[in-house]
């Protein structure tokens, strides 16, 4: 009888971990939240309908048309550097899972959500060598609590140029510009091939003309400072534009320059919108199992020596491996690990279906690891986030019953300009909303918080925003591993390119796309943080390991 009555309370105390997670619904919701994000004109589709337009001026004082684009995290800020990532990012998980998501009906929305995104960057870069790459400024926006409808704060625009170089920033953009021009290619050739053309112009500037972007927009520094330099994103443009375009010049811009630009010499523990070495790795590792490596195998094959390196430390089975928390959680920072966790988890999945694909096992220290067990180590990771955690709690706004309501956005802690337009000031801002302790009134759904600390503990508290603040790049990642847990285990053969259902089909043929120069001339790197690597791993800086 004891025994009886210990089984029903274990049914009735876990019925969420014994049920499982509804990953159709999460990826909903996840996609839901970047239109929460949205700044310029919003369209008529719109779904999160307590947003308002925002943003009508931006660009205005410079002579250019910069309004759309995305906010990053809970201020209204538009920094170029995560945008592109998250674009990027959100464009990786549609080319290798649009066919699941395209089964939970989900396809249009995320091919919107990346639209959205390179419809601005196509304003954003309005000459070959020209790419704004900031609007308003973090000091000034952090001084004020208002909803973007409300903005009263600086708006400059800052961009680079071939005098105020940003290869980091240019090279993100285009790896974004590149990658969605794969996922277009059927249902919009023509936007597909403009994409393609703004790629090749400024993986050109962001080659040919070398600095830190930061250097150039000091006002990012405080926010997204570029500390791991810009080779990592000249690299991981060379793969994107070879894989959307299939020229040979960014093959060998690989193999010429992997081992110089530190993309066979970095084993990395984590992977973001700064730091894209495990990224790079992971593309290279693929072209190599495609057999498209040619004379550059014996590079390749040290790309992805290092990208197998960057999986076993997350598996907790290589020399040196990633940190988690007592529940399980990869955990890199205090401030928003979130990020860390699902780029992390998105390599993993991509990684499990291409080495399963090519009937090959990752190679650990401690022996051989087959596909499964890192596709296990991605889920395990989604399902901390959906409350399969110590403290059963969701790190999704809105998905399940216990999340997050006291985010740190000001859009969301503030009531809708459409329930209330009365003018919320700069200040007012804090003293009305941020400091107030109820729920959020509007619900930010499938937003992906900062997370908890290092033992599992959080605390839902506005103020908090090193846990309860949410940003674009912890999501973009999400949506593929998220899509491939919906799909279940069928059908995969990620090494075979995926055609992407089209919604909309155009019949626009597309223009050729202009080849790049063949020769672009390095200019030799002056940034201070830059380290020459050859045979090292690590090395720390900044308060940073690399």
């Amino acid at each position: 009888m004891e025994k009886l009555l210990l089984l029903l309370l274990l049914c009735i105390c876990l019925p969420h971990t014994l049920a499982g997670h509804d990953y159709g619904q999460a990826l909903t919701k996840s996609i839901l939240f970047f239109e929460a994000q949205r700044s310029g004109y919003l369209p008529h589709n719109q779904r999160v309908t307590w947003r308002a337009n925002s943003g009508l001026n931006d660009g205005k004082a410079s002579g250019v048309d910069l309004v759309g684009g995305y906010y990053d995290a809970g201020d209204n800020v538009k920094f170029g550097l995560p945008m592109a990532f998250t674009v990027t990012m959100m464009s990786w998980s549609i080319i290798e899972y649009g066919k699941q998501m395209a089964a939970n009906g989900e396809l249009g929305h995320a091919m919107d959500a990346v639209k959205w995104g390179t419809d601005y960057f196509i304003k954003a870069h309005p000459q070959p060598n020209v790419l704004y790459g900031e609007v308003g400024d973090g000091n000034t926006d952090h001084y004020c609590w208002q909803r973007p409808e409300d903005m009263t704060t600086d708006r400059r625009a800052y961009k680079i140029d071939p005098s105020n170089p940003g290869s980091d920033l240019a090279g993100e953009t285009a790896a974004a510009m590149a990658a969605a021009s794969i996922v277009f290619r059927h249902s919009n050739p023509a936007y597909s091939s403009e994409l393609l053309r703004h790629a090749y112009q400024l993986f050109d500037f962001a080659d040919k003309y070398r600095g830190k972007y930061d250097s150039s927009i000091s006002v990012a520094q405080k926010y997204y400072r570029s500390v791991s330099g810009y080779n990592d994103e000249l690299l991981w443009a060379a793969a994107w534009l070879y894989q959307a375009s299939g020229n040979h010049y960014y093959l060998d811009y690989l193999g010429r320059n992997g081992d110089s630009m530190g993309g066979t010499g970095w084993g990395m523990t984590e992977f973001g919108w700064d730091v894209k070495y495990a990224g790079v790795q992971t593309l290279v590792a693929k072209f190599l199992m495609q057999g498209k490596a040619g004379p550059y195998a014996p590079v390749f094959e040290r790309f992805q020596q290092k990208a197998e390196y960057f999986m076993c430390s997350c598996l907790g089975k290589g020399s040196r491996n990633i940190q988690k928390t007592p529940g399980g959680l990869i955990f890199r920072q205090r401030w928003n690990n979130m990020q860390f966790v699902t780029s992390a988890s998105f390599l993993a999945t991509v990684y499990s279906d291409y080495i399963a694909s090519s009937a090959k096992s990752l190679k650990c220290s401690s022996g051989n690891v087959p596909a499964a067990e890192l596709l296990s180590f991605a889920k395990s990771q989604v399902d901390y986030i959906l409350g399969d955690n110590p403290r059963a709690t969701s790190y999704m706004v809105g998905y399940g019953n216990n999340y997050p309501r006291q985010v740190h956005h000001r859009a969301s802690s503030i009531v809708s300009f459409k329930v209330n337009p009365s003018f919320v000031t700069c200040r007012g801002g804090y003293a009305t909303w941020f400091s107030r302790k109820g729920s959020d009134p509007n619900l930010l759904d499938g937003a992906i918080v900062g997370g908890p600390d290092a033992y599992d503990n959080f605390a839902d508290e506005r103020d908090n925003y090193e846990q309860t603040e949410p940003a674009t790049y912890n999501n973009a990642p999400l949506l593929g591993i998220l899509a491939r847990l919906h799909g279940g285990h069928g059908g995969y053969n990620q090494l075979l390119p995926v055609a992407v259902p089209a919604p909309t089909p155009i019949a626009t043929e597309p223009n050729p796309a202009p080849k790049p120069k063949t020769n672009p001339n390095p200019v030799p790197s002056s940034t201070p943080v830059e380290v020459e690597k050859k045979m090292t791993t690590t090395c720390t800086g900044t308060g940073n390991e690399y």
